[in-house]
């Protein structure tokens, strides 16, 4: 009934053991050993499952049904052993916090019955989940002693052979072994106490699949690859990496905390030069970071760090797992990338992708599957084994082996590179069995618990969210989904997929759609913040006007799309602005404030969109003769003082800088108290900042009365007009507004507006004025009347205060899903 309803991986256990090598016994982390009728019993086929008082059949045939009744009595009984009192998946919190989940408690009960039951065989013979995830130390080439052992997972190979540089691309003296598991080993002894195979040396696997075909491939576990950039199109090799210790890289800086909210600088390394080439971790490092700091960010999120062969895919099709992108330089120059980010005090993410795979045979994990059937593959067979919009396979989440290669995944880039986190991509398409193609999702609960449900992937999902958790407890794990899964970012305890946060995706869209179809006088302010506030209460978001996606080939950035071309000849502040220049600029502003202000409990911004970057992203491809001209960001814009790219960059800083001051993003103090559709104004409170948003072209309102909570005197904490943020100057910083009470108190609806006080403000079009509520001492004065945020890149009239306690509430909040249609391609 709930997707893939097979309660245990079917015949795809694989290698129930901490080892790969035949000659090795098959002993776990708890000295358990197996015998090969255990493993039998294990070794699931298909057939029919009780769970509960539904009955649910795999979709085989009866006589395949037949056969393995019995193992399937035999793994129930012993699972009823193993997971004991099974109260965790009767008492979900999930189903308190929203009693209308409640008619579908048979599918979360379900669920985190096979996530329970999934975790228990892991526990049971790999030791435990995180022992699990320590796949590559086993698997792939490692040194032991005495020697390097490399060990392939490739059941459908009849023969295997390690070629490389070290034996002159001629396997025949290095014939591999494969054991009852399909896994492939072979130990290359050293030779006089040195290494046979030489670090940074090429190394590949050959097989032989059962047409008698010798085909060659890049070990699924390589951690490094490169490609000859002089020849066009050639293939990938795979790179054995172990430097010598005088070469490591060895981590100085420990990780930052844990922000309250994470203000995220989305970058790519390989464009963030601006010049029109590849730039190295090690450029980005010293030259980007530095910017981030300065426009006070606290996280960067790192895309397209796993190896892919097509750089035009943005590093969403991945060739290689564990391997950097050799592009931008080694595994040693990562890691001071990281390092160097930590030492500044910003946590890394780093943009997974474990929802598809390249489908690129030559150079990826691809390569492995010659028509084998699915328990013996990386991926399901047939269409549910590929993805037809994004030209790419899909993997078999059931499959014991690929829940190794895709946890151990996770660990690697912990451990090794000491990310601090992840944002997974291609969530919607790992929730569903339709992978949310031509899918219009409207919040109805039964499009997301129904036979569409991959539970497959939801119990993976799962199993990553707690090893993550479990390896880095103050970890930041962000998901990228469309569709507004209900529980997605809830713990996994509670019934929930475990993920920190999910992504607005449906926040960029909306602003597209005016920018592109609607004149200033047709916004509908009703409708901006219904979008900005349509949120799961409980379930945290990160909110962006733009990402990368916004901006690729085909469409345009933000500021593009305000100033289009006038933005090559109208930026100078050497001639007054034009008045497209002058509204883009403002709306710009505007538009990303509001965004980070009311949209989430995060806030992220993609490389060179702060500053209002023009154009948009184009790879290197034969349609722009391989040009790298639109896939760099031009810095110099930016750092050209007559240029007024400076004043959009100069209030991202400011923006940052108020949540750094006052923590608005982590409140849950969020009330939205008026949407003027005539006087088009939103006013609405974040902690106990008030902000005022004029988005009418041409009104100016002197005297506009907004609402607030706290009576007292306010002041201007961020003004969008200031001078030094390109604006006019139109609003006084050092005037006080006193409050006056409104109606009776603690009875709303004799409040203006909801709200038991008020205070007159001038607001000028298109312009968004943020206000604070300046705290007395006991001897009646102001406490830091005059002063102001020290920071040298802000002008002396930029005013923004300490920080008053924030006072928290329950946040007015719309439990309606996103309903916006993944349209991505990549």
């Amino acid at each position: 009934m709930y997707g893939s309803l097979g309660l245990l991986p079917k015949a795809d256990i694989g290698v129930l053991t901490q080892f790969c090598r035949k000659d090795y016994s098959l002993a776990t982390g708890s000295n358990l050993f197996i015998t090969p009728q255990q493993l039998a019993k294990l070794s699931v086929g298909p057939g029919k499952l009780l769970v509960g008082s539904r009955h649910f059949h795999t979709r085989r045939s009866l006589s395949s049904q037949t056969r393995a009744k019995h193992d399937h009595a035999v793994v129930t009984d012993e699972l009823s052993a193993m997971t004991g009192n099974t109260s965790d998946t009767k008492n979900l919190r999930i189903l308190e916090l929203d009693p209308g989940l409640q008619p579908y408690k048979d599918h979360f009960e379900y669920r985190m019955k096979r996530f329970s039951e999934q975790k228990m065989l892991i526990d049971q013979y790999e030791g435990s989940l995180e022992e699990f995830a320590k796949g590559y130390s086993k698997f792939g080439l490692n040194r032991e002693e005495g020697g390097i052992v490399y060990c392939e997972w490739a059941p459908a190979a009849e023969e295997a052979q390690m070629i490389g540089d070290f034996n002159g691309w001629d396997g025949s003296n290095h014939k591999m072994e494969k054991n009852q598991f399909g896994v492939w080993s072979i130990k290359i002894p050293d030779v006089n106490g040195n290494s046979v195979i030489p670090h940074n040396s090429r190394v590949k696997f050959r097989f032989k699949h059962s047409n008698g075909v010798w085909v060659d491939r890049l070990p699924a576990w390589i951690k490094y690859a490169t490609v000859d950039s002089t020849r066009f199109a050639a293939p990938y090799d795979g790179v054995y990496w172990e430097p010598p210790l005088s070469e490591r890289y060895e981590f100085k800086y420990p990780r930052p905390s844990k922000p309250e909210a994470p203000r995220i600088y989305e970058a790519h390394v390989g464009m963030s030069s601006s010049e029109p080439r590849v730039n190295s971790y090690r450029e980005f490092a010293d030259n980007v970071l530095p910017r981030i700091l300065a426009n006070n960010y606290n996280t960067v999120q790192l895309m397209a760090i796993m190896e892919h062969s097509y750089y035009g895919s943005f590093g969403y099709h991945v060739t290689n797992f564990f391997a950097v992108s050799s592009r931008s330089g080694t595994p040693e120059d990562l890691k001071y990338l990281i390092d160097k980010a930590h030492s500044l005090g910003l946590r890394v993410l780093m943009d997974v992708v474990h929802s598809h795979a390249s489908n690129n045979i030559t150079d990826g994990l691809n390569g492995f599957d010659v028509s084998q059937p699915t328990q013996d593959s990386y991926f399901h067979t047939g269409e549910r084994g590929y993805h037809t919009l994004w030209d790419s396979r899909l993997f078999n989440y059931s499959n014991w082996e690929v829940l190794r290669f895709l946890l151990s995944n996770l660990r690697w880039w912990l451990d090794e590179f000491k990310f601090d986190g992840f944002r997974f991509d291609g969530i919607t398409s790992m929730l569903y069995h339709h992978h949310g193609i031509n899918m219009a999702f409207t919040g109805e609960y039964n499009e997301y618990f129904c036979e569409s449900t991959d539970v497959d992937a939801v119990v993976y999902m799962m199993l990553a969210n707690s090893l993550i958790h479990s390896l880095l407890p103050d970890a930041t794990v962000i998901a990228e989904d469309v569709s507004g899964m209900p529980g997605l970012g809830r713990p996994v305890d509670e019934g929930g997929i475990g993920f920190d946060f999910r992504l607005a995706m449906a926040i960029p869209d909306k602003w597209i759609d005016y920018l592109k179809n609607k004149n200033d006088d047709e916004w509908l302010m009703n409708d901006i913040t219904r979008t900005l506030t349509n949120r799961r209460y409980t379930e945290k978001c990160v909110a962006y006007a733009e990402s990368h996606d916004q901006s690729i080939v085909g469409d345009k950035t933000i500021a593009f799309l305000l100033m289009d071309n006038e933005m090559y000849f109208g930026m100078s502040c050497l001639k007054e602005a034009s008045p497209t220049i002058d509204r883009g600029i403002a709306l710009h502003k505007m538009i990303h404030f509001i965004t980070m202000a009311l949209g989430g409990e995060g806030y992220l911004n993609f490389m060179g969109n702060e500053f209002g970057h023009p154009e948009w992203i184009d790879f290197p491809r034969a349609g722009n003769d391989w040009s790298y001209d639109k896939c760099r960001r031009q810095w110099e814009l930016v750092d050209t003082g007559h240029l007024r790219y400076k004043f959009m960059s100069s209030f991202d800083k400011a923006m940052n800088l108020l949540d750094e001051k006052f923590s608005f993003l982590a409140s849950t103090k969020q009330i939205v108290s008026s949407t003027d559709e005539e006087g088009k104004v939103i006013v609405f409170e974040r902690g106990d900042l008030v902000f005022v948003f004029n988005f009418h072209p041409d009104n100016t309102y002197d005297g506009y009365k907004v609402g607030c909570d706290l009576p007292g005197k306010y002041r201007v904490a961020l003004d969008s007009d200031a001078w030094e943020f390109g604006g006019h100057g139109r609003v006084g910083h050092d005037v006080d507004h006193f409050t006056s009470p409104e109606g009776i108190p603690g009875v709303p609806e004799t409040n203006f507006n909801n709200r038991p006080n008020s205070f007159k403000v001038l607001s000028p079009p298109q312009t968004c004025v943020v206000y604070f509520r300046v705290e007395e001492d006991i001897l009646g004065e102001t406490e830091d009347d005059a002063s102001h945020v020290e920071d040298g890149d802000l002008e002396d009239d930029m005013k923004i205060y300490e920080a008053t306690p924030v006072i928290e509430s329950k946040a007015q909040s719309s439990e309606i899903p996103e309903d916006e249609e993944d349209e991505r391609l990549i």
